[in-house]
C-alpha cells in the first residue's frame, strides 16, 4: 500500500450494530435497559455483601470484586455506544479508541482473572473444608484479587502500546461498537506481526493459565463431590460451586462462540453483534444467576430491601 495513504490519525468512526437509521433508537433504549440492569444488579451485589457481616468470606469477597469488575466492563463500551447513537455520531477520538481498548482490555482479563480465582477458592472449600479458613486467609485472598488486577493492567498497557505504534490508514471505519483489538490491527497500513505474535504468546499464556486453572480446579471439586457417600451431600457440595460454575459457562462459551463466529464467517459485522454476549449480556446476568442460586445472596438481598423500606417509613 503506498505511503499515500498512511494518515496521521485523530478520530475513528465507529460503525456500531447497525447502519440502518431506523434501528438506532430501538438499539439505544435496548442497551439503555441492559446497562442500567447490569450496573444496579451488580451494585446492589456488592452493597448486600458489604452490608452482611456473614458474607465477609473469601468467596463473597472474589463475588464483590467480580460484580465491581463486570460493573466497569460493561461500562467501558456501552456509554460511549448510547453518546454515539444519541449525538448521531460514529466519532471516537485517536486517544478516546486506546483508552476504551486499554480498559476493556483490563477488564475483560480480569474477569478471566477472577473466575479461575474463585474456582481455585472453591476446589480449597470442598476438598479441604478443615483447612479452608487457615489457607484462604485475608491476606492471599487481598494478594489473589490485587495480582489479578496488576498484572492484567501490565498485560493491557502492553497492547495499547504496541497499537499506539502502528499507522493508520486513510480508511478510519470500525465495524465494532466499540474499540477493540482485532478491528483496529484490520486497519493498520505498518506490519502488525509483533501485534499479532504478543497476542498469541501472552495473551494466550494468559488464557491457558485460566483455563487450566478452572479446568483441574473443577476436575479435583467433581471428584471429591462423588466420593461422598450421600445424595444429600452430593447436593450441598455441588450446590456451593454452582452458581460459579455457571458463570464461568457462560463467559467462556459466549467467548469462544464470538471467536468461532469471526472464524467461520469473516464478518467484522456478524462478530460485533456476537461479541455483545459476552460484553453486554453475561455481565447483565451474572447477578441473577449469583442472587437466584446463592441462598445467601438471596436472604442478605432481602434484608437489604427490608430495611431500607422500613427506613424510608
Amino acid at each position: 500500500m503506498g505511503w499515500e495513504n498512511l494518515t496521521s490519525v485523530s478520530e475513528f468512526f465507529l460503525l456500531g450494530l447497525s447502519q440502518q437509521p431506523e434501528q438506532q433508537w430501538p438499539l439505544f433504549g435496548l442497551f439503555l435497559s441492559m446497562y442500567l440492569v447490569t450496573v444496579m444488579g451488580n451494585l446492589l451485589i456488592i452493597l448486600a455483601i458489604a452490608a452482611d457481616a456473614h458474607l465477609h468470606t473469601p468467596m463473597f469477597f472474589f463475588l464483590a470484586n467480580l460484580s465491581l469488575t463486570d460493573t466497569c466492563f460493561v461500562s467501558t463500551t456501552v456509554p460511549k455506544m448510547l453518546a454515539n447513537i444519541w449525538a448521531q455520531s460514529q466519532v471516537i477520538s485517536y486517544t478516546g479508541c486506546l483508552s476504551q481498548l486499554y480498559f476493556f482490555l483490563i477488564f475483560g482479563m480480569l474477569e478471566a482473572s477472577l473466575l479461575a480465582v474463585m474456582a481455585y477458592d472453591r476446589y480449597k472449600a470442598i476438598c479441604y473444608p478443615l483447612h479452608y479458613i487457615m489457607v484462604m486467609s485475608p491476606g492471599l485472598c487481598v494478594f489473589l484479587v490485587s495480582a489479578s488486577w496488576v498484572t492484567n493492567a501490565l498485560h493491557s498497557l502492553l497492547h495499547t502500546l504496541l497499537m499506539s505504534s502502528l499507522s493508520f490508514c486513510a480508511d478510519q471505519e470500525i465495524a465494532h461498537f466499540f474499540c477493540d483489538i482485532n478491528p483496529l490491527l484490520s486497519l493498520s497500513c505498518t506490519d502488525p506481526f509483533i501485534n499479532e505474535l504478543v497476542i498469541f504468546t501472552v495473551g494466550g499464556l494468559t488464557g491457558l493459565v485460566c483455563v487450566l486453572c478452572l479446568v483441574i480446579s473443577y476436575a479435583y471439586i467433581f471428584s471429591t463431590i462423588l466420593k461422598i457417600p450421600s445424595a444429600q451431600g452430593k447436593r450441598k457440595a455441588f450446590s456451593t460451586c454452582s452458581s460459579h460454575l455457571s458463570v464461568v459457562s457462560l463467559y467462556f462459551g459466549s467467548s469462544f462462540c464470538v471467536y468461532f463466529t469471526l472464524l467461520s464467517n469473516h464478518s467484522a459485522q456478524k462478530g460485533a453483534v456476537a461479541s455483545v454476549m459476552y460484553t453486554v449480556v453475561t455481565p447483565m446476568l451474572n447477578p441473577f444467576i449469583y442472587s437466584l442460586r446463592n441462598r445467601d445472596i438471596k436472604s442478605s438481598l432481602k434484608k437489604l430491601m427490608w430495611a431500607r423500606r422500613t427506613h424510608s417509613s
